[in-house]
C-alpha cells in the first residue's frame, strides 16, 4: 500500500528500545525437528549450547537490557536437553520464560515439568509452509484446516492451567486469504488463546533488485541462507493484513506500533487489543489504553509489559470499566457491552477477555538500498564475535553474523557499474 494507512498520532508508539524492552530473545540451540520454508535459522544438529554458556548470555542480557520476558527459541528449544533447568533459571531471575516452539516435542508430561519449573507461556509456530516432521495427517492442510492442530495445543495448555497460549503464523501471498478466518478462530477460543501473531514473509528472491555485500566482498543471493529460488511476493505490508482482517471484522483497529529504523510510517510491530467473548467482540483498545497499561506496568515493575497471563486476560470486564474514562476505544467497547447486556441481562455472568492480535513486518528493502528494521526490536539476542566482543543484535539476521561476521549491506542492482568498494562507501554514507 502506498498511501498512509494510519496517522502516526492515532496509535501509541510502544516505548520499547534497545536498553528497555518487553522481550529478549534467547537461542540455546539451533537444532530443529522441522525444516520450514521461510525460516531464517539453519537447522544444525547437535548444536546445543552448554547450560553455563546460556546462563552467561542471560547475565549479559540483564546487565544491558531491562526485559519482562525471555523468548526461548532456536531451533526448537524443546529439543534442548536442559530446557527444564533453563526455564527454572529464567524464572529465578524474576523474568517470564516463554517457549517458542513448533510443539512437536511437547507432551503433557513435559508440559507439567515445565510448569513446575516456572514456564509462563508458549508461542506455537504453525503454518501450512512448514516442512516434513509433523504427523503426515497434517501434510497439505491449509491454514484453516490447521486450526485443529492449534486447538490441540491450546487445550493441552488449558488443561495444565495458568500458562499463556500464543500462536505464530507466517503470512505468504497465497495464505493471506486465510488470516480473517484465523482471527475468527481465535475469537471462538478467546478463553484459552491469549495472542495471535502474523509474521509477514520476507526472503531474498531472484528479482529482488539489490546486490549484497559483506564488507567489500559481494555475496550472491543464492549464498544467503534466507533466499528463495522462486520469485515470490515479499512486499506485503502490515496495513495489507489489517485490510484483509477487516473483511470479516470491519471495526478491527490497531492501537500501538513499532516503526521502522528508516521509515517511521512503516508499522513493523502492529498491535491490536480486543475485548470480547466467544459470542461477540465488543471493541478495541485505543492508544491511551495501551499507554496507561505500558507505563503503569513500568512504574510498578521497572520494565515494560510483554505477555499477559490467562488470569489477567480474563478480566477484560474490569479493564473496560477501569479504563473507559481515559480511552476512546475502551469507551466504545463498553458501550457495545452495555447493548449486549440489554439483549439478555444474564450475560453479565459471562467473562469478558482481552486478546492480542499482532502483525509483524520484518526487514524492508528501500529503493536506495537502506534496510528498514524494527526500531526497538523485541527479538534482540546475544552475539559474541571472534574477538570476544559481546553485543545485542537482531535475531532474525543472526545467520549473517555467523557466516560473514557482520550484517550484509545492500546496494540497488541498477548500480552494476560501480565497484564493490564504492558500493560499501555508498552504504556508509561517504559518497
Amino acid at each position: 500500500m502506498n498511501e498512509p494507512f494510519f496517522k502516526i498520532d492515532s496509535l501509541y508508539r510502544l516505548p520499547w528500545n534497545l536498553a528497555d524492552n518487553g522481550i529478549t530473545w534467547l537461542e540455546p540451540t539451533s537444532q530443529c525437528n522441522l525444516n520450514c520454508y521461510g525460516c531464517y535459522r539453519k537447522n544444525v544438529k547437535n548444536s546445543h549450547k552448554p547450560l553455563d554458556e546460556v546462563k552467561r548470555e542471560l547475565d549479559f542480557f540483564q546487565a544491558n537490557r531491562k526485559t519482562d520476558c525471555i523468548s526461548i527459541a532456536g531451533g526448537d528449544p524443546l529439543l534442548y536437553p536442559n530446557i527444564v533447568e533453563l526455564v527454572a533459571d529464567i524464572k529465578s531471575r524474576g523474568l517470564k520464560p516463554i517457549i517458542n516452539t513448533n510443539g512437536i516435542a511437547l507432551t503433557p508430561e513435559l508440559l507439567h515439568r515445565l510448569k513446575e519449573a516456572g514456564v509462563f507461556g508458549f508461542t506455537f509456530h504453525i503454518d501450512s509452509q512448514q516442512g516434513k516432521g509433523r504427523d503426515p495427517k497434517w501434510a497439505g492442510k491449509n491454514e484453516v484446516e490447521l486450526n485443529e492442530l492449534r486447538l490441540y495445543y491450546a487445550e493441552m495448555l488449558a488443561k495444565e492451567g495458568g500458562i499463556s497460549c500464543s500462536f505464530n503464523s507466517t503470512v505468504y501471498e497465497n495464505t493471506i486469504q486465510y488470516v480473517p478466518e484465523l482471527v475468527e478462530w481465535a475469537q471462538k477460543h478467546i478463553d484459552i488463546v491469549q495472542t495471535m501473531v502474523f509474521i509477514i514473509f520476507r526472503y531474498v528472491t531472484p528479482k529482488l533488485p539489490y546486490r549484497f555485500f559483506a564488507g567489500d566482498q559481494e555475496v550472491f543471493k543464492e549464498e544467503i541462507h534466507y533466499h528463495s529460488d522462486k520469485d515470490e511476493k515479499t512486499n506485503i505490508m502490515a496495513p495489507d493484513v489489517v485490510m484483509k482482517i477487516r473483511e470479516k471484522y470491519p471495526d478491527f483497529q490497531p492501537a500501538a506500533f513499532l516503526n521502522g529504523t528508516s521509515r517511521p510510517d512503516y508499522y513493523k510491530w502492529l498491535l491490536t487489543e480486543r475485548f470480547g467473548n466467544k459470542d461477540h467482540i465488543f471493541g478495541y483498545a485505543g492508544r491511551r489504553f495501551m499507554e496507561i497499561v505500558m507505563n503503569g506496568y513500568h512504574f510498578k515493575h521497572d520494565r515494560y509489559l510483554s505477555y499477559a497471563s490467562p488470569k489477567t486476560a480474563s478480566i477484560g470486564k474490569s479493564a473496560l470499566f477501569g479504563l473507559a474514562p481515559f480511552d476512546k476505544g475502551a469507551r466504545k467497547a463498553l458501550s457495545n457491552y452495555w447493548k449486549y447486556l440489554g439483549g439478555n441481562p444474564f450475560r453479565i455472568f459471562k467473562k469478558v477477555y482481552n486478546q492480542t492480535i499482532m502483525i509483524i513486518q520484518p526487514v524492508d528493502f528501500l529503493e536506495n538500498g537502506d534496510q528498514s528494521m524494527c526500531d526497538g526490536c523485541p527479538d534482540i539476542t546475544y552475539w559474541k564475535d571472534e574477538n570476544g566482543n559481546e553485543r545485542l543484535v537482531w535475531s532474525c539476521r543472526l545467520e549473517e553474523l555467523m557466516q560473514y561476521g557482520e550484517f550484509l549491506h545492500t546496494v540497488p542492482a541498477k548500480s552494476q557499474e560501480i565497484s564493490a568498494e564504492e558500493a560499501v562507501n555508498i552504504m556508509e554514507g561517504t559518497k
